[in-house]
């Protein structure tokens, strides 16, 4: 099969190396050259290291290399079966390179997208044949996470949604099915690990280091929330929070928070400024603060990190059962999507069910009732089941 990858960024590499790896003749395109040598100097050094650690040998290595090739006109992906789109978030210039990518591929050619957070309805109106399009969401780095999110709009045809999903299946990936509404799955579903560590902190219960142990000493976490919004960048992560608010016509559940705003307006980024929610060594580590943050020196301290994570907890909970209740993915694709996406310990509907539907209910209302916000809106779905006795099928 032969595919073409429009974009040579990090995402697009990945994706790039994802498609040679399972066989497949890549063509990564870029306008810019020094961003093609780039990845394909990054590519060999990515290699290397599989060689050093016993992954694959010099001959996977060479066939790997072999099965891309970097080009700089569109032009040279006319031959393609599929191409995936891994440019920059803004919707004109990707409309604008569909539209001129489509007068290059055969009718046949899958036209797919990767964006995290954009409408692929509007993306695939940019085409002659917007039955073709298809939104084909990788998560980064491309070649270690297992969840690809394929969303289909409401213009893409039936053939195409299958022929999609098997490709990437056949890449050996998990494919979770979403429907195309702000955020697919993932970016939807973990809006309150951050937004309500954030909310938390500014209400001043706690600190970031306090309200980041709480969630990986009693949920598993492999990051709590502030080092994770360090990790992925304040400036990308508040975008895509302001995105989802905007796309959800403003739905307070999504609500920013003005803390991050302000980080990010600051420079304070993460890791990539050397400065966030931590400060952080030429390195990346994080310096240790002189104070320590987290101490369980007696059972208050027990009682808040426990009422922090449960906090938390429920309203991740309550999101992913309102993409259920909203027919966004099925109840494996959702839980399939926050483990294998974002590696969270378990299912957010099988914690659900471990937690007992009735506590989770019984916390949402605890917490609208204090607050009288429609940010706390308890699901209707969890009630429903709570009323009925009923556990999540996953």
């Amino acid at each position: 099969m032969k595919i073409g990858i429009i974009g040579s960024g990090t995402m697009g590499s990945g994706i790039a190396q994802v498609a040679a790896t399972a066989g497949c003749k890549v063509k990564l395109y870029d306008t810019n050259q020094f961003a093609l040598d780039k990845a394909k100097a990054a590519l060999e050094k990515i290699l290397s290291r599989l060689i050093e650690k016993d992954r694959i040998d010099a001959d996977e290595k060479s066939r790997i290399q072999n099965n891309i090739s970097y080009v700089n006109d569109l032009k040279y992906l006319s031959d393609s079966d599929l191409t995936i789109e891994a440019i920059v978030e803004n919707l004109d210039i990707k409309k604008k390179v569909f539209s001129e990518l489509e007068t290059y591929v055969s009718e046949k050619c899958i036209i797919a997208s990767n964006t995290s957070s954009l409408s692929i309805a509007s993306i695939a109106a940019s085409l002659k044949k917007p039955e073709r399009c298809i939104g084909i969401h990788f998560f980064n780095p491309a070649p270690l996470m297992r969840l690809v999110e394929v969303i289909p709009a409401i213009q893409t045809s039936k053939e195409v949604l299958e022929k999609s999903t098997r490709i990437i299946s056949d890449w050996k990936k998990v494919v979770a099915v979403a429907k195309d509404t702000p955020g697919f799955i993932v970016n939807r579903v973990a809006r309150p690990f951050y937004g309500e560590a954030l909310r938390i902190y500014e209400e001043g219960i706690a600190d970031f280091a306090t309200i980041d142990e709480s969630l990986k000493t009693l949920g598993g976490f492999r990051m709590g929330p502030f080092e994770l919004m360090d990790f992925i960048g304040n400036d990308v992560n508040y975008t895509v929070t302001e995105t989802v608010f905007t796309a959800f016509y403003f739905d307070p559940r999504y609500k920013p928070a003005f803390t991050q705003k302000r980080f990010a307006e600051a420079g304070y980024l993460g890791r990539k400024s050397g400065k966030g929610y931590y400060d952080y060594d030429k390195n990346g580590g994080i310096i240790i603060p002189e104070r320590d943050y987290y101490r369980e020196k007696d059972s208050h301290d027990k009682k808040l990190t426990q009422q922090i994570f449960d906090r938390v907890l429920v309203m991740l909970i309550n999101e992913a059962a309102d993409a259920l209740f909203m027919n966004i993915a099925s109840a494996e694709d959702i839980d399939n999507a926050m483990t294998k996406g974002v590696n969270y310990p378990k299912g957010l509907l099988a914690w659900a069910n471990e937690k007992g539907i009735d506590w989770c209910v019984s916390k949402m209302d605890e917490l609208y009732d204090e607050y009288r916000e429609d940010r706390y809106r308890c699901s209707p779905l969890l009630r429903r089941m709570k009323t009925n006795g009923l556990r999540f099928e996953v």
